[in-house]
């Protein structure tokens, strides 16, 4: 049996993304994951972040699957919890891959690269790239952005 489609659901990828990263906190909060701060005050350190705010952008990432909340306890301490990347999340690395790579290019801070990616265990650096099915690589000028099978019928 074929799965209902929900006739008013966005049909752009982008958009539904959007709807759950589409706040700036959002993504920082992903990027300090990344870098494996999974603690309310860890984040709030780093981010500058109101409390509110913060508990807010925690609380959507954890309900669209991105983090998930773990219980921990610290001696002698109460039981917190501890948000930590889920595979969705860990999936969004490439997202931030491109938007360092875009930002160091376009938008440099003068510092050079915050941030660096490389093969766990070479250290080799890396990059991201558009590879065809044969494995060349694509520069973007040879890329073109076509309708999908989700798309919306030209009017």
């Amino acid at each position: 049996m074929e799965a209902a489609v929900d006739a008013g659901a966005e049909r752009c990828s982008i958009a539904r993304s959007l709807e759950v990263l589409g706040q700036k906190w959002s993504l920082l909060i992903v990027r300090e994951a990344t870098w494996g701060r999974t603690r309310f005050a860890e984040f709030r350190a780093r981010l500058g972040v109101a409390p509110d705010v913060l508990t807010d952008r925690l609380g959507r990432l954890v309900d669209a699957g991105i983090l998930e909340r773990r219980p921990y306890r610290e001696d002698g301490e109460r039981e917190r919890e501890e948000y930590v990347l889920t595979d969705a999340g860990r999936a969004l690395l490439p997202v931030l891959a491109a938007m360092s790579a875009w930002g160091d290019e376009y938008r440099p801070s003068g510092f050079g690269p915050a941030a660096l990616y490389a093969d766990r265990d070479s250290g080799t650096p890396l990059r991201l790239a558009f590879v065809d099915a044969d494995g060349v690589e694509r520069d973007t000028a040879e890329v073109a952005v076509v309708r999908g099978p989700g798309a919306r019928p030209l009017a």
